[in-house]
């Protein structure tokens, strides 16, 4: 299945919607090739992968079109000129209306693909949040989500160490009945890389 959806496309720049459960680009093994970045190329052979989301996780992806674009789009996502924003369902009842994670990460390499908070040998990763909404009956908060640097797992781990885990994260938090990680990339601000105009592209919340 080639299927995919388009959030925008020029003669530079590609925006698509990664549904959750789809790799972002390929995995090991006969299972790993289908990913959206080869669903993409199989149309658009110039496609570039510029940046990743985890497979659980769903929402806005870019790619380079032509390695121009992608080494310009890739110094964006290096240089923080890039506005990423996502929501997520986390267990508990966040207390707090805002605040700022501020927890260096590092891989937890005897327990792959995991991440962990590590004081002595962690990379700076901060993650802005805010608080939308609070269902005391099922004893769960929306977010807003802002990460100021871009680690692996880095929402995921930052919000389990303030001790509320997303819901339907199979790493990170206790089993729970939910259909899947309920973490979405909603909204990406960005660049153009050929005349640095500002685009904004948006993916609906499925959750």
């Amino acid at each position: 299945m080639n299927a995919w959806i388009c959030l925008y496309e020029d003669r530079d720049v590609i925006a698509a919607d990664k549904p959750a459960g789809l790799l972002a680009v390929p995995g090991r093994g006969e299972g790993g090739r289908d990913c959206l970045a080869s669903r993409i190329a199989a149309d658009r052979p110039d496609a570039l992968v510029v940046h990743r989301l985890d497979q659980a996780t769903s929402g806005v992806m870019v790619f380079g079109r032509g390695t121009a674009a992608q080494r310009a789009l890739s110094m964006a996502f290096a240089g923080r000129q890039v506005h990423k924003r996502y929501e997520a369902v986390v267990l508990g009842i966040v207390a707090d209306d805002a605040g700022t994670i501020d927890l260096p990460l590092s891989t937890d390499w005897p327990n792959r693909p995991r991440q962990q908070v590590d004081p002595v040998h962690g990379k700076p990763s901060q993650t802005r949040w805010r608080v939308l909404s609070r269902d005391a009956a099922a004893r769960t908060t929306r977010l807003r989500l802002e990460p100021l640097t871009g680690r692996s797992h880095q929402l995921r781990v930052h919000l389990a160490a303030l001790g509320h885990p997303i819901v339907g994260d199979t790493l990170y938090a206790p089993p729970h009945d939910a259909p899947r990680l309920l973490l979405h990339a909603c909204a990406l601000r960005l660049p153009h890389p050929r005349d640095g105009r500002t685009l904004d592209f948006t993916s609906a919340l499925p959750f």
